[in-house]
């Protein structure tokens, strides 16, 4: 099974977190992970131009879509990205895959559900299974710790990933690796 992290980051907080997303992913031997960080040499005229990757997607199980919470919602790089798979969504070529998101900020609330919520808006449209966290707040590990059922958040107010966080992000990983595997009838 072939599982894509997709991603935006401009500090490194986020590609942290694609990081520990990856690790979760890769502690089940029948996944095999592919990572592309957005850049802005991808954006050309304000459209996000990568065909040989959104070709790449359509081949993918499933989809971790991540970017840094800016003013209440994703990166631009990130939306940049998100329009350009309106041939996707036109088609319904991600239809029936499985979607989870992963987002920091720098406030303990900076609307970073928000950023989600977007991220599980988008893998709707396209007809995608959106995928949560299913951890209290009070996990005994720690992790979920901001208690965010909606994917994996992360508080970076001086551009450091607290390792609970990466935990978080990391379980998510394993999480989504488990119901993939389970959507493919291989669990």
């Amino acid at each position: 099974m072939k599982v894509a992290v997709v991603y935006f980051s401009q500090t490194g907080v986020t590609a942290k977190l694609a990081g520990a997303v990856m690790e979760g992913l890769g502690s089940h031997d029948n996944i095999h992970v592919t990572e592309h960080r957005i850049n802005g040499t991808e954006i050309f005229e304000g459209r996000f131009r990568n065909q040989p990757l959104l070709d790449e997607l359509n081949g993918c199980d499933g989809i971790i879509f991540g970017s840094p919470t800016y003013m209440g919602s994703v990166a631009a790089q990130f939306k940049a990205f998100a329009d350009a798979t309106s041939d996707q969504w036109c088609e319904q070529l991600w239809a029936g895959k499985l979607a989870a998101g992963f987002t920091c900020g720098s406030g303990l609330n900076g609307d970073q559900a928000a950023t989600l919520q977007y991220m599980a808006t988008l893998a709707n449209q396209q007809g995608m299974l959106w995928m949560g966290l299913d951890l209290p707040k009070n996990d005994p590990r720690e992790i979920n710790r901001l208690g965010c059922q909606a994917g994996a958040v992360a508080h970076s107010a001086h551009g450091e990933a607290d390792p609970r966080d990466l935990d978080t992000a990391r379980y998510l990983g394993e999480r989504f690796a488990k119901q993939v595997s389970r959507l493919k009838g291989n669990s």
